[in-house]
């Protein structure tokens, strides 16, 4: 991360650990002569082949179901490059699965309660499961030809239960936030413990490496937020609910800009605080959502596709509303609506930059254009709240966790007339 001799540390350890020699066992796949024939005829096999549960009653214009999870989909999480899924749920499990044609590759066992944060490492060949059993558990890929055989890895152990899970930009390195107050940060595949940082007084809910992979940004309930270096115990800076600009009635939910500069946090109480990353202060408060309504998730987006300036920010809160700001001018662009809560922000990547899906309790996902917030398609085929996503093959899908107990694959392009 800053520091030449550990990033130098990180990139060996990604030549060296994930090698041919690593491999202890290959495991068969019946499957893997299907994959051939899927891929083939992806684009036509994939539309409206539904497993039932989607009821007839509802619209549905989802182009693949997976419906597994028994009960609740609380996590989410698309491959970085291949058509893979990871999801996690209240049944306990995780599962590795094929967006094209639901296939199960891989079921995710070892945990004793809710699976709730799931993801991949930057490179796709690790992938997590946080429970709130406390446990971390970690799989990786066998071998090099495909992405159909994955072995258990290791686990880890130290939060109390985990809150978020969170994988570095550029290296295979871990953080998890815990409600106990305290934020973990390994080394993977070793498991190694690099850092246990303490200075929250709160369930350490939202949490994230900045963009150029240097700090660390936490976020707790009881209103703290602090900046790390990953390579000390002690806190860069550190805002708390005494500062009277700073009181937010507990943190929900964070992002960084591109350029690492400034987070934006989201209140339980409505408020949103633009902070300086290098001055350390809150810089400006943003209005627009209603007060008391808790804001649940902070998204940046890189209009301009140059990841440099303040950067456009959207908020989204169990008001329905999602706020877009400009924060060279600190002034509101536009606000969009659902009819419910909105749960989860997504953006997508270039060439797409300018489009910003939204998914919501009133069982929707919408895609907007953030320019002018003109609402693109509502996808649709929820029976419940949407309670995460997540963005695959460079934006060109997008896949949810559903409190129905269903995970649905949508194309975020726009339909042709």
């Amino acid at each position: 991360m800053e520091h030449p001799e550990h990033e130098d540390q990180v990139d060996h350890d990604q030549e060296q650990f994930i090698t041919d020699e690593d491999v202890l066992a290959e495991v068969t796949d019946d499957g893997d002569q299907l994959m051939d024939e899927d891929e083939e005829d992806e684009e036509d096999d994939t539309v409206g082949e539904l497993v039932p549960g989607s009821s007839g009653s509802v619209e549905d214009n989802s182009v693949q179901s997976f419906p597994n999870h028994q009960s609740s989909v609380f996590a989410v999480a698309v491959h970085p490059t291949q058509p893979l899924a990871v999801s996690g749920g209240e049944d306990d499990l995780g599962y590795i699965w094929d967006i094209t044609d639901g296939e199960v590759i891989v079921k995710l066992t070892g945990h004793s309660d809710s699976v709730v944060c799931v993801g991949w490492s930057y490179d796709g060949e690790i992938v997590s499961t946080g429970g709130m059993d406390g446990k971390i558990r970690l799989w990786r890929r066998v071998g090099k030809e495909n992405y159909r055989s994955w072995e258990f890895l290791t686990e880890l152990q130290g939060p109390d239960e985990v809150m978020f899970l969170k994988w570095h930009p550029k290296g295979n390195v871990l953080l998890a936030g815990s409600n106990d107050t305290t934020l973990w940060l390994w080394q993977l595949p070793t498991g190694n413990t690099m850092q246990v940082f303490a200075g929250h007084t709160g369930p350490v809910q939202c949490g994230t490496f900045t963009p150029d992979g240097k700090r660390i940004v936490s976020a707790c309930g009881d209103g703290t937020l602090i900046l790390w270096d990953p390579r000390s115990p002690t806190p860069v800076f550190k805002l708390t609910a005494q500062d009277a600009r700073f009181d937010l009635d507990g943190i929900t939910s964070l992002g960084v800009n591109p350029s690492s500069t400034l987070a934006v946090v989201g209140g339980a109480a409505g408020g949103v605080r633009v902070v300086s990353l290098t001055k350390g202060e809150v810089v400006s408060a943003l209005g627009g959502h209603t007060e008391g309504e808790s804001v649940e998730a902070v998204e940046f987006i890189d209009l301009t596709g140059a990841g440099s300036g303040p950067g456009v920010v959207a908020t989204g809160a169990t008001d329905g509303k999602i706020c877009l700001w400009d924060l060279s001018t600190m002034r509101l662009r536009s606000t969009v609506e659902h009819s419910d809560a909105v749960t989860t922000l997504l953006a997508v990547p270039p060439p797409n930059n300018h489009l910003l899906i939204s998914g919501s309790a009133d069982k929707t996902l919408r895609t907007w254009d953030a320019r002018t917030g003109t609402l693109i398609k509502a996808h649709r085929g929820h029976q419940g709240p949407i309670l995460g996503a997540s963005l695959g093959l460079n934006g060109s899908v997008v896949v949810t966790a559903g409190d129905d107990g269903v995970s649905l694959v949508f194309t975020t392009e726009p339909e042709e007339e």
